[in-house]
């Protein structure tokens, strides 16, 4: 939580000088762009992180509120030494992190993370000595360089340049969140007719009951408005993911997002060995109907990190999640880009004339539940014999016939029951049962 160890004052300003000297040592003009989201913690976490990042002579350039992936194609575009950005995603407003990405535009491998937070730790009282509760950074971070804004949004933008959108109407729910300064901005010079929702954060609204969290809020609204919308299209907090609801009101996930975009990529010669990265989580469906395309689908852990680290491996060129987290290689992207998705499909949906249900409309979805159980701890299932039993007895029971996915978030204290079956009543059997035996070991 923000405020609380390691994300209070002390230690993010121990995380900025520890950075800031790191990044000295190389480069004695080094210079970083911060980012934030709209929670209320964003602006002193910025503040204090810019503080420490000063105190080793790093020049710290604000683009203010703006979504992840803007700071990745800045960071990049611009040659800033590297990029950070205060988030925590699709997490509540109490929640608060940071996210950093390398001059490559990349965010950091696993290993460098370690070994920048063993180095905090191992430091931080010593990086924390200059720091005094009123610790403030030499730049203003709110609202930050529009001009940056700007030059994201243009280069959003552009990907879609000379596409005709006269003909499509669209409902944007920002969540409250980064998407709220920067999605008015790209519909406007792509030329698309949009309206939009929850772009008054307050610092407490961000995800509350509304974004891709919630898709089907968007679809209400679009099934409330009778026909005036060709789509509804929903953010994250920080717009490096986007969920969809077609025409019909109907809510079209990641997957389905996956299957239209690698169809139009293979007719365009653009998906690189006819294949398709996806994740653990993504359904039985999706690999049926890419089967039926002539696309090979590979899966790799929960996460688009791990997503993008198996796509540079096999060279391919689009991936993504369930949740909408979707990356696309074509145009060498280095992170999801929520906004980027929905353009992508929004010039899919205007080059071929064809509605979002018609383009996705042969994609059978296995019946799926996804349950969560909060944990007080998150020892490694193997520990834990009646887990293991009941999760076995689901493997052996659906093998063939559905999957088994059990993990922990990786930013909240839950553990995640996937189950994938024919029937329902099999499908919340298994579930139930593993659920029940996460709790009766690890429950709150």
């Amino acid at each position: 939580m923000a405020g609380e160890y390691p994300l209070d004052q002390k230690t993010v300003f121990a995380i900025g000088r520890a950075l800031g000297q790191r990044l000295a040592a190389r480069d004695r003009a080094a210079r970083v762009v911060v980012g934030q989201d709209t929670r209320q913690s964003s602006a002193w976490i910025s503040a204090a992180l810019a503080a420490g990042l000063e105190s080793a002579q790093v020049q710290v350039v604000s683009a203010g509120v703006i979504t992840t992936p803007g700071i990745a194609y800045l960071t990049r575009a611009n040659r800033f030494a590297a990029g950070i950005v205060i988030s925590a995603s699709h997490n509540p407003w109490q929640d608060n992190g940071i996210k950093i990405f390398g001059a490559d535009g990349y965010k950091l491998s696993d290993e460098l993370e370690h070994a920048i937070e063993a180095e905090i730790f191992a430091h931080i009282e010593q990086l924390a000595a200059a720091a005094s509760h009123n610790a403030a950074p030499r730049c203003g971070m709110l609202p930050g360089d529009g001009k940056l804004r700007e030059q994201y949004a243009q280069w959003l933008a552009d990907f879609v340049a000379g596409t005709d959108f006269s003909e499509l109407r669209v409902l944007v729910d920002c969540g409250n969140g980064a998407a709220s300064t920067i999605a008015p901005l790209v519909f406007r010079d792509c030329g698309i007719a949009a309206d939009f929702l929850h772009i008054e954060p307050n610092g407490r609204n961000i995800n509350a009951g509304c974004g891709a969290l919630y898709p089907e809020h968007v679809a209400q609204a679009v099934a409330a408005a009778r026909g005036r919308y060709d789509l509804g299209i929903t953010f994250d907090g920080d717009a490096d993911r986007a969920m969809f609801a077609d025409a019909g009101a109907q809510v079209v996930n990641g997957d389905a997002v996956l299957l239209l975009a690698a169809r139009d990529m293979k007719t365009h010669v653009r998906l690189h060995n006819d294949m398709v990265v996806a994740t653990t989580m993504s359904n039985m469906g999706l690999e049926a109907a890419l089967k039926r395309s002539g696309v090979t689908m590979l899966r790799a852990p929960v996460g688009d990190k791990y997503v993008l680290e198996q796509m540079l491996k096999t060279g391919a060129t689009l991936g993504g999640e369930q949740s909408g987290h979707i990356l696309f290689r074509d145009i060498d992207t280095t992170t999801g880009d929520g906004i980027l998705t929905a353009l992508r499909v929004l010039e899919v949906m205007a080059r071929t004339g064809k509605p979002l249900a018609e383009l996705v409309a042969d994609m059978k979805v296995f019946p799926q539940e996804i349950k969560n159980v909060h944990v007080r701890e998150k020892r490694p299932f193997e520990q834990l014999p009646a887990v293991m039993e009941s999760i076995r007895r689901a493997e052996r029971e659906l093998e063939g016939n559905g999957r088994v996915v059990v993990r922990y978030s990786g930013t909240e204290k839950l553990a995640r029951v996937m189950i994938e079956a024919e029937s329902e009543r099999e499908m919340r059997r298994h579930t139930d049962a593993i659920a029940k035996a996460i709790q009766q070991a690890l429950g709150v």
